[in-house]
């Protein structure tokens, strides 16, 4: 089975555009949650869901907007609901919080929270908390937007990366995996051109967005980052 899995695309339709390109032919597309939270969110889930084979997972930043939750970020999540229509927000609010298929286990933040930032740093211990209970041998999440791979007693954590915010280098970072086994990728696109559509677009925080677009910290921040 061949799964191309995009994480925290942040509604980035550029990024998100140029990874579909690249992605040859795949039996799945997992979206792994965190779509619609930026400068795009309808057109970037009218891309993603027009895909002929696509399954999405639930994002904390997903619920965010459709739960259109209050404080700090209260007008940057009401911004992306307004842009959504009510079967957008609907389709959010069903997705599960994990999916498995070919002996992976997808969420978004650990098994058990999609907000449990997972990192390079993260010791074993929490690991094996957080993993208590998976039987699947290899487990993908995002939600700490740094693509990395490591192994923690019998279980291969695999973390794509993000699409549409990531640390790293300047692009969009994914995976595919084959049969199982994982690959992880990373895709060129006109990160300038589209840190000034950003700027243009009105979303709320979009000098934040461009300016990490343009200079993300490296993949190392990101561990001290989340703690």
């Amino acid at each position: 089975m061949r799964i191309s899995v995009l994480y925290d695309v942040h509604a980035n339709l550029p990024a998100a555009t140029a990874v579909l390109d690249e992605i040859e032919a795949s039996d799945l597309v997992l979206v792994g949650g965190d779509v619609v939270w930026g400068p795009w969110p309808q057109e970037t889930m009218d891309l993603l869901r027009g895909l002929p084979s696509v399954e999405f997972i639930m994002g904390n930043a997903d619920r965010d907007v459709f739960d259109r939750v209050g404080g700090d970020w209260k007008v940057t999540n009401d911004w992306c609901a307004d842009r959504l229509d009510v079967d957008h927000l609907t389709f959010l609010a069903s997705r599960p919080a994990t999916l498995s298929f070919d002996g992976v286990l997808f969420c978004h933040g650990s098994p058990r929270s999609d907000t449990e930032n997972l990192t390079t740093g993260t010791s074993d211990e929490r690991v094996r908390q957080a993993f208590e209970g998976v039987s699947e041998r290899t487990v993908v999440f995002g939600h700490t937007h740094a693509q990395f791979e490591r192994t923690v007693d019998r279980w291969r954590l695999v973390n794509p990366g993000s699409v549409g915010n990531p640390f790293g280098e300047p692009g969009a970072y994914w995976a595919r995996f084959v049969d199982g086994e994982p690959e992880l990728r990373f895709t060129s696109y006109d990160v300038a051109s589209t840190a000034e559509a950003v700027l243009a677009s009105g979303w709320p925080h979009a000098q934040m967005l461009a300016k990490q677009l343009r200079e993300p910290a490296p993949a190392s921040a990101a561990a001290k980052f989340f703690g």
